[in-house]
């Protein structure tokens, strides 16, 4: 099969990918293999490619946004960033199994959707539907995913002012589902694409700095500069969730500024699988607008190239299959 991996990470001007040729891998004991139709491309992939997020083995294939068919029964499945817990720490037992320190992810600790082919854990993978392309599936296994943890995370009170910073795959998925519970949502993006998206999806803004204070801000951006102003921007009480797994350096808060009157800051880390369950029923139920930039299987350095230069307006897609 052909696969992607990261052969030395670094910026993506240095060709940090390079496309090979694997054996099918087998699957252990309860995993499943799945024949690959299509896998988004997300920022965490970029950040594993960059070396952001340091690789844990070498040659990895990134990619934890796929959709494809288990072999041998042809059903249709996704195979998302949550690869395994132990299952009987703490924070398995107290439902936090996005904090399981024995916690292992697609396309990190294993193999992901750049490829032909991949193997994963029965237990950890989604049933998908048929009738829908798999294209447009593909971001809802993390984008969508995280963009709910995150929603809830941010404690956004029915009818309130929620900020977005950056306005990608998962923004625009979450701004959706926002807009949908009656709240008002502001984008913050440089991209005059992205602002245009935004208010097409039914943003009330979308420029340098929300127009008015907020109930809650979600940080999408892995831009540490944006956590003061988000912080600024909050109404008293309100909270600020930073939803990426890779962030640069946070400035110096000033208290009375940023922090004063009760506003919270938060992080999001990974997600349950039931964040899943009730994501994917959610949005299968009341399918969201997907905005899709797609891309073959052999232009994956493109899309991530493309990531890396905010020049992908929504969700970046590999179509393998």
């Amino acid at each position: 099969m052909k696969a992607w991996v990261v052969r030395e990470p670094g910026p993506m001007a240095s060709g940090p990918l390079a496309l090979v040729e694997r054996d099918v891998p087998e699957p252990g004991p309860d995993e499943v293999l799945v024949r690959v139709e299509a896998c988004g491309v997300c920022r965490t992939d970029l950040h594993l490619a960059e070396g952001d997020l340091q690789p844990r083995r070498p040659l990895t294939t990134p990619g934890h946004q796929a959709v494809g068919r288990v072999v041998g029964t042809g059903q249709r499945v996704g195979v998302a960033w949550l690869r395994s817990t132990c299952g009987k720490c703490r924070y398995c037992a107290r439902g936090m199994e996005n904090l399981c320190p024995h916690s292992t992810y697609t396309g990190w600790d294993a193999d992901g959707g750049f490829a032909e082919y991949l193997t994963a854990p029965a237990d950890y993978v989604y049933a998908l539907p048929d009738d829908v392309p798999a294209e447009r599936l593909a971001p809802l296994l993390c984008a969508g995913i995280i963009g709910y943890r995150a929603l809830a995370r941010c404690d956004l009170p029915p009818g309130g002012r929620l900020g977005i910073y950056g306005f990608g795959a998962s923004a625009h998925l979450t701004a959706q589902a926002a807009i949908a519970q009656g709240a008002t949502v502001h984008a913050v993006t440089r991209s005059a694409a992205s602002r245009a998206l935004a208010l097409e999806l039914g943003a009330a803004s979308a420029g340098d700095r929300p127009p008015e204070p907020l109930d809650s801000a979600i940080l999408f951006a892995p831009v540490g500069d944006l956590v003061p102003p988000a912080l600024e921007a909050l109404d008293r009480g309100g909270t600020l969730a930073i939803a990426g797994i890779h962030l640069t350096d946070v400035p110096v808060l000033n208290y009375d500024r940023h922090l004063f009157q009760e506003r919270t800051l938060r992080s999001v880390t990974a997600n349950t699988r039931a964040d899943g369950r009730a994501y994917l029923e959610l949005a299968l139920a009341h399918p969201p607008r997907v905005k899709i930039a797609p891309y073959v299987f052999d232009t994956a350095a493109q899309a991530l190239t493309d990531l890396a230069n905010d020049q992908v307006n929504g969700a970046a897609v590999l179509a393998i299959r």
